[in-house]
């Protein structure tokens, strides 16, 4: 076989993922917080950018059913916020008010009687005024000089939120004066969560900061008695164990019940009652007062702060019967190419590492407005699509929800799966039963047991917990009850996955169910047979 060469052509096509795409699919998969500050950014870099300074208009629609597509636009009100034009007053008033009285004499003529009369001051009213005509002694009534200072700042006023570290690092300061000490104490509350707990090992500690365990347990000792009572513990039982000597209540019983909550949490209360040694009316009362406990004594302080979930979708009944989908414009970045500073900048610049600088800028600018546009277009096909499959789900409620996927979905808009996978990513939709994130609509599917349509798993989840919760005290279900009663509903399910379901919901067994409703049955009578040997009937 011999080696030649020869020239071919050959035609083929080839998907190029330039950082422009790159950047656009990465657009899809953004919440609108993330959104906003990624545009923030670019308005700061790209001088070509601007924000739109006028009213945007509503926000793009769609319809699933009979009706048309076109949203409705509401009416506006004036500048005023009353419908008018602004103007402050009702024709005729500034000509009143302009109009001359004439004197003194003339106005008490008009009005018959004297304008002292009239318009007299009461006393306390005349003391303000001539309070307020008087000149000012101080200097604090003088303002100091801040009311003219260009950096007043109302802001500064404002008190500052006190954080469990803080109010830890000022007790600190006052309960310990050797350094060393202090050290190891701020170190120690440097570690403690928002819960007011610290590591359960504190081993490390004592290595990193080149002293002994000793030392550790004697600072540790000493911030355990700071407020909130049971801070600085390093487990449940500890937290309470600290609460409970602060209330001079930690006694055997209450420290055998402490030391063993995990028979606690199942209600075992034959176990407890035997290991605390005490009869029934002891053991509810030592609950009582483990229940009015703090277990998590850091949370009264300062949080980490919660951002509000802000829907990207509408969904509302429309007219026809059908469902309006729109989006929220207020989650929309407005912005805008300035074409006019292009071209004035254009006619200026010489230099051509200038030229290529805003041409780059005007080509980036272009398509962020084109990759906002196309982000938006996309979130409300996908989502007209979803209303589209699960309308028996905002019809009648979970237990109408369906199986649904994502290739299901990317074939009826004709996108790729992973396209609709970032458009439903941080993506939320308010609907008339909530606000879900659009990947709760994408279900697993469970098969029916008589052959017919398949069950979403949502679905079953939620037939699950309405079953455990009408079930009584005296017949609590177990799981392959829950099975058997599942498969004469029609669906075919396993007894693991009726497992799986329940404590994916923390829903807890049928021994532990059994327990706590007897108990709180129990509560019940024993609270009713007391209230009527306080108010016996009469004979």
């Amino acid at each position: 076989m011999a080696l030649t060469q020869r020239l071919e052509f050959r035609q083929s096509q080839s998907l190029v993922m330039t950082p422009q795409l790159m950047q656009a699919i990465k657009l899809l998969q953004l919440s609108n917080l993330d959104l906003t500050t990624f545009v923030e950014e670019e308005l700061e870099r790209n001088p070509l950018l601007e924000r739109a300074n006028d009213e945007a208009p509503a926000g793009e629609a769609g319809q699933y059913g009979d009706g048309d597509e076109s949203g409705g636009q509401g009416d506006s009100l004036g500048d005023d916020g009353f419908g008018g034009s602004g103007e402050a007053f009702e024709p005729g008033q500034e000509e009143w008010m302009s109009k001359d009285l004439g004197t003194r004499a003339e106005i008490e003529q008009t009005l018959d009687t004297g304008l002292d009369n009239v318009f007299s001051e009461e006393p306390a009213e005349a003391a303000a005024r001539n309070a307020q005509d008087a000149v000012p002694t101080t200097y604090t009534e003088w303002g100091g000089g801040a009311s003219g200072d260009e950096d007043y700042n109302l802001e500064a006023f404002v008190a500052a939120e006190t954080t469990l570290s803080d109010h830890l690092a000022e007790q600190l300061s006052v309960a310990f004066t050797a350094p060393a000490q202090r050290m190891i104490g701020q170190y120690l509350i440097d570690l403690v969560d928002e819960a007011g707990y610290l590591p359960p090992d504190l081993g490390q500690a004592a290595e990193r900061l080149g002293a002994s365990q000793r030392e550790v347990e004697d600072v540790l000792a000493v911030l355990q008695k700071f407020d909130p009572p049971g801070v600085c513990a390093r487990s449940l039982s500890e937290c309470l164990a600290i609460q409970l000597r602060e209330l001079d209540r930690y006694d055997p019983a209450m420290q055998a019940l402490v030391e063993h909550l995990d028979l606690l949490a199942k209600r075992d209360i034959v176990a407890l009652r035997k290991i605390c040694g005490v009869d029934d009316e002891d053991i509810a009362d030592m609950i009582g007062e483990i229940r009015r406990l703090n277990p998590k004594p850091g949370m009264k302080f300062g949080s980490a702060r919660l951002q509000t979930m802000v829907p990207d979708v509408y969904v509302r009944p429309g007219p026809d019967g059908g469902w309006h989908v729109e989006l929220n414009s207020d989650t929309l970045p407005r912005v805008l190419v300035n074409q006019t500073y292009y071209s004035e900048l254009s006619k200026k610049i010489g230099k051509d590492g200038d030229k290529s600088y805003f041409t780059d800028a005007l080509q980036n600018a272009t398509w962020l407005v084109r990759a906002l546009d196309q982000r938006a277009r996309t979130i409300l096909k996908v989502a007209t699509e979803i209303v589209r499959q699960q309308d028996g789900f905002f019809t009648h409620g979970v237990a109408h929800l369906r199986p649904l996927n994502l290739k299901a979905v990317a074939d009826a808009i004709q996108m790729h799966e992973s396209t609709v996978s970032r458009v439903t990513a941080n993506k939320y939709m308010a609907t008339n039963r909530g606000t879900f994130e659009l990947k709760y609509f994408f279900t697993a599917s469970i098969a029916s047991a008589d052959g017919g349509e398949a069950h979403s798993a949502e679905a079953v989840r939620h037939h699950i917990k309405q079953l455990i919760d009408s079930e009584e005290p005296s017949a609590i279900l177990s799981d392959d009850t829950i099975v058997e009663r599942l498969r004469a509903s029609g669906i075919d399910i396993a007894r693991r996955t009726v497992a799986k379901y329940r404590e994916a919901m923390r829903i807890p067994s049928s021994v532990q169910r059994r327990r706590d409703k007897q108990s709180a049955l129990g509560n019940v009578l024993s609270t009713a047979l007391s209230d009527r040997s306080r108010n016996p009937e009469p004979a």
